[in-house]
């Protein structure tokens, strides 16, 4: 085994690399969401940071070509690795609050996070190969191996990664795996070279794996899990609302706790505790015979929950991508199981590109994140597909965060001209203030029908009180149509987000 020892170092930094750039995006996303611009960050960053390493392991493997040197590059990447454990979400939480721009903030965020560690795993296969070359005319032989040992590495980390790891340790965990099986290489690297203080912060990282405590007390916010699935960080967690003794429980999803929330109850009653819930109540206006809908991110389960109560006849389909996003609803969120409604764990866009079934009311809460937007459900073909699957009476409900005017508005505008491409109506219902230069929750209705009566239906007094007051918050001021429609070949949600943050 001891023949083939540089080859079992490389194979293990090379899969190290992929597992920290994978279990990278995890970590940053609470605080700066899972954009194109943290994964171009990543790659970029690490991409730059191991060929520094290729550089910098050639040149010092030619000067000092020994063991020791060797060893201690492996040691002292995992002694960084296992550091940033510790002071993570402290760096995390000032880079969000300091630095607004998402691109400069992860570019920044990888950099003192990663980029240490990429540069010490990038020196290990060219120093490997100085140490493994005792001809040269094997010389290109040798590399050529190395390198093929490392990819194949790399490859082993990204599925092992992707398909185990996060699933089943999370990210801390994780971290703290890598950061020990990169100490302990380097002791099979140099067995000579282990000191007593190499000893010692190897036995203080596997004691902190069980000592660790990441769900913390902030304040009156209590985490209550912190979870990563196969598709997101999710966070639960319980505070009082300021200035009251009023408990909510709130979940997100790929952001922070201090950005917003994804979900949000009552821990002592069932009323809804978001203000823009109320306002998917506008679908009885606008189509009082609903008795199938669809639901397109079902998060906590709060639409679902609240159709099932208003509609007794009625039967909702619920598209959630993340199982465990529906697992958390029903342990901390009160979503109990009733016949009337089934849930589908599937990308909302693959979901209404292949159902074949129609439903009289859409419910889309997908787009409260500014940070990890599904640019897919938001374009032209997805609204195609809505359109399809409506019933004549049919009315969609979207959710959008946003202003209406402004740079800060642009993601709204575009969705709102790309809905009126397919939709005869297309009404805009701001939840907060009729002021378009704030950023708030804004229902987006599209009405399939093109009877232009809604205005006079508002006039009827059986309405209701509650309808009559959703309905006074009715944008009539002008829509720019400066911004393209949004398509699946042209769709620069990212980017709009950017701006309005």
């Amino acid at each position: 085994m001891r023949k083939y020892i540089l080859e079992i170092i490389v194979f293990i930094c090379g899969a190290a690399v992929m597992v920290l750039e994978l279990i990278g995006s995890r970590v940053l996303a609470p605080y700066l969401g899972a954009s194109i611009f943290v994964w171009t960050s990543l790659i970029g960053i690490i991409l730059g940071s191991l060929s520094l390493g290729y550089f910098w392991g050639g040149k010092i493997a030619d000067k000092h070509p020994n063991y020791r040197i060797f060893s201690s590059i492996i040691f002292f990447a995992g002694v960084w690795i296992g550091l940033v454990v510790f002071f993570k979400e402290i760096l995390l939480e000032i880079i969000q609050r300091q630095i607004v721009d998402i691109r400069i903030g992860s570019v920044v965020a990888v950099i003192i996070l990663f980029a240490l560690p990429s540069i010490l795993l990038g020196m290990v296969s060219p120093f490997a190969i100085r140490l493994k070359i005792k001809d040269i005319k094997d010389s290109g032989k040798t590399a050529g191996n190395l390198y093929a040992v490392s990819t194949i590495g790399s490859i082993v980390g990204t599925f092992l990664t992707g398909f185990l790891l996060i699933s089943y340790l999370g990210n801390t965990k994780i971290l703290f795996l890598v950061a020990l099986t990169l100490i302990f290489v380097s002791f099979i690297g140099y067995v000579k070279s282990i000191s007593k203080l190499r000893l010692i912060i190897f036995l203080i990282l596997i004691l902190s794996i069980f000592s660790y405590n990441p769900l913390p007390h902030i304040g009156s916010m209590e985490i209550i899990a912190d979870v990563d699935s196969q598709y997101s960080r999710i966070w639960v967690y319980e505070k009082n609302i300021p200035y009251t003794e009023t408990r909510i429980r709130c979940m997100t999803i790929n952001h922070a706790y201090s950005i917003g929330t994804d979900t949000v109850i009552f821990v002592d009653n069932d009323d809804l505790a978001a203000a823009y819930y109320y306002f998917y109540r506008l679908d009885k206006f606008f189509n009082p015979d609903i008795k199938k809908g669809l639901v397109l991110g079902g998060g906590g389960g709060s639409i679902t929950k609240d159709f099932l109560k208003r509609f007794p006849k009625g039967n909702l389909d619920v598209v959630e991508i993340d199982p465990m996003v529906t697992q958390l609803a029903q342990e901390y969120f009160n979503l109990k199981n009733d016949y009337r409604f089934k849930t589908i764990h599937e990308d909302g866009r693959t979901f209404i590109n292949q159902t074949m079934n129609k439903y009289d009311a859409i419910y889309i809460d997908v787009f409260k994140s500014f940070y990890s937007l599904p640019y897919q459900l938001t374009t032209l073909e997805a609204v195609q597909e809505m359109h399809r699957l409506l019933n004549d009476n049919g009315v969609v409900l979207v959710n959008i965060v946003s202003a209406i005017q402004g740079d800060k508005g642009k993601f709204l505008r575009a969705e709102y001209l790309t809905y009126k491409q397919i939709f005869p109506q297309v009404l805009l219902f701001p939840v907060k203030s009729l002021n378009p230069e704030i950023i708030q929750n804004i229902m987006l209705v599209a009405i399939k029908s093109d009877e232009n009566d809604y205005e006079q239906k508002a006039l009827n007094p059986e309405i209701g009180m509650e309808i009559d007051r959703y309905l006074q918050h009715l944008y009539k001021g002008e829509i720019k149509i400066d911004i393209p429609i949004l398509t699946d070949d042209y769709a620069p949600v990212d980017n709009y987000i950017s701006e309005m943050l």
